[in-house]
């Protein structure tokens, strides 16, 4: 909606708050449906009455009622810590929103009284009054914790103070380290720890505070190269190196983000997530693949209190009287799998539907999403909100570069279902899935995918006219006059139907798809329905009445229209979608 009003020369404060929420949920009304028919073009098979939005009345009371409950366990609080503030936007962001970027760059050394410093952010410097050092250290073993010392710095002498801590990385730069305590989250962390002062260098537009001296009022980032020069005069700079290190910008408007100290909404998170851990190494949670286990759980392990409170106007409002802020939208999102189901009320939907057993994810939403989904389920029904947890490729476009609309990189699934039909779309994308491996997308698979459709049309023409239009009786395994054609054909597809059913367990759709395709393509129709042009028996009608039926079963899960279709063809006259699966 921002951007849509910066095409008009506009922005949200030239709208006020109450008109442009007014104007988001007309977009909202407009356009929130385009995902839902894209679901449905695909073939996604939901219970289309039971759509959910988290901005409706019920779901904003289960919100509310969440917040509410942490609350009242002691698990929230508002206080001042080191955040990820976007200057252009005006809120906090947390550290999951966060993109990176490769940035080159000048590492700078600088004499900082008998020490030697190092740093890429001279500009956040003024206040750092605190030289940090290993207690174990043997190269400033003669330095004590809670010395202070004499020293020249930018804007004049000043008092440092020497402070001992495990933090301290011995092996990186000359192992000692000033900090800056309101910009850098590990900086803030050892202040606290130690009860340090934590005076603010840069303000909530990036520009300098009054501490910066003549600096002051300029962007912080402007001013890298002057303050690094006036170091220079004073003597202070030590020596410089090239540097590549990664930036942090802001994934809704690619901004750089600066850390900073703020008064802000807080979740306690250690109590949550030792409950998940005990979840997921006690079994109760799988991850396919396998690997995302570990993953999550240094995350979890990791976790530092979740900053839930947003400044930006479009969302759940914090029931509180302190300020007009909203929930981080995870904070609902992490709801879902019971608030969509009439929690806080103990619902038939909610008795009936939950837990839920599976859910499937990208990774760059594993722990915005599905661990503190997760959490949520713990706390406030003390059940996991699903068992199994498929983390899918990620489809890039040709170039590997991650598909986005804004970046004119993406591509809509409807065109290539109009260009190919939704069966090939489908097969095609499954088809590539191989372990999590990101997927460079080509439209080649997709053509195969057609192909392949048009190929089991031509089989169950085939098949009908074989049986002169009729749908005949399917055969059995223990007939007298089977060939040797014939049984290898039934034994291929017994492994088949077995491994299918293997890989579709384990999630593993890329091995299930190519066998399928392999059996079909070559094994049946190369093979077996080449040999069988020439035989004009009963048998031969009933095995490929068969094999055509479970081929069709197997399909399905991928291919749901064209197997439906076909099913129905050959006068079958319940869904195919019920039928059970074939080695039930």
């Amino acid at each position: 909606m921002e951007k849509e009003l910066r095409k008009e020369g506009l922005s949200r404060h030239d709208l006020g708050r109450e008109k442009f929420i007014e104007k988001v949920w007309e977009w909202k009304e407009k356009y929130g449906g385009v995902i839902l028919d894209q679901l449905k073009r695909l073939g996604c098979s939901f219970d289309w009455s039971r759509t959910r939005f988290t901005m409706d009345e019920p779901y904003q009371q289960a919100v509310r009622e969440a917040f509410l409950r942490y609350q009242k366990e002691g698990l929230v609080y508002r206080g001042e810590r080191v955040i990820n503030w976007c200057v252009k936007d005006q809120t906090a962001i947390s550290d999951l929103e966060l993109e990176y970027e490769e940035e080159k760059t000048k590492f700078y050394y600088f004499k900082y009284g008998p020490f030697v410093i190092g740093t890429a952010r001279p500009e956040t410097k003024f206040g750092d009054k605190y030289v940090v050092m290993h207690p174990n250290d043997e190269r400033y073993s003669e330095y004590k914790h809670g010395q202070k010392i004499n020293l020249e710095w930018i804007n004049g002498s000043i008092i440092a103070t020497v402070i001992k801590d495990s933090a301290i990385d011995t092996e990186f730069g000359t192992g000692v380290m000033t900090i800056t305590p309101s910009h850098s989250i590990e900086d803030f962390e050892i202040a606290e720890r130690h009860n340090l002062e934590k005076e603010k260098i840069i303000d909530g537009y990036g520009k300098l505070l009054p501490i910066a001296g003549e600096f002051a009022g300029i962007k912080a980032s402007e001013t890298r190269t002057k303050i690094v020069e006036k170091l220079r005069e004073k003597g202070l700079l030590e020596k410089e190196e090239e540097y590549v290190h990664n930036i942090a910008k802001c994934y809704r408007c690619k901004n750089v983000v600066e850390p900073m100290l703020s008064k802000q909404w807080f979740i306690k998170m250690k109590p949550l997530a030792e409950k998940v851990i005990s979840a997921i190494e006690s079994g109760q949670i799988n991850y396919h693949p396998e690997r995302w286990k570990e993953i999550s759980l240094e995350w979890l392990r990791n976790v530092r209190d979740w900053c839930i409170s947003r400044q930006i106007w479009w969302g759940h409002k914090i029931p509180s009287d302190e300020g007009d802020d909203v929930f981080d939208t995870w904070f609902s999102s992490a709801l879902w799998p019971f608030a969509t189901l009439g929690w806080p009320e103990k619902s038939a939907d909610f008795k009936n539907y939950y837990p839920t057993q599976f859910i499937t994810s990208g990774r760059d939403i594993l722990h915005l999403w599905i661990s503190r989904m997760i959490f949520s389920g713990l706390f406030f029904t003390g059940q996991i909100s699903f068992r199994d947890i498929f983390i899918h490729a990620t489809v890039l476009n040709k170039s590997g570069q991650r598909m986005s609309k804004s970046l004119g990189t993406g591509l809509d699934p409807l065109d290539m279902i109009e260009k190919y039909g939704a069966d090939a779309t489908r097969f095609g994308l499954a088809y590539q899935t191989f372990g999590g491996q990101d997927i460079r997308f080509g439209e080649d698979n997709i053509l195969m995918g057609k192909k392949f459709a048009n190929k089991l049309w031509n089989i169950a023409r085939f098949v009908l006219e074989k049986n002169d239009g009729k749908f005949g009786s399917q055969t059995s395994r223990n007939s007298r006059s089977l060939t040797s054609e014939d049984t290898e054909i039934l034994n291929a597809l017994k492994k088949l139907e077995e491994e299918t059913t293997e890989f579709l367990n384990k999630y593993e759709f890329g091995e299930a798809t190519h066998r399928i395709y392999d059996f079909v393509w070559h094994t049946l129709a190369d093979q077996y329905i080449e040999a069988s042009k020439k035989r004009t028996d009963e048998e031969v009608k009933q095995i490929l009445n068969y094999v055509l039926i479970e081929i069709l079963k197997l399909l399905h899960p991928f291919m749901p229209f064209v197997t439906e279709e076909i099913w129905d063809t050959i006068g079958k006259k319940n869904l195919l979608m019920i039928e059970p699966w074939s080695i039930l």
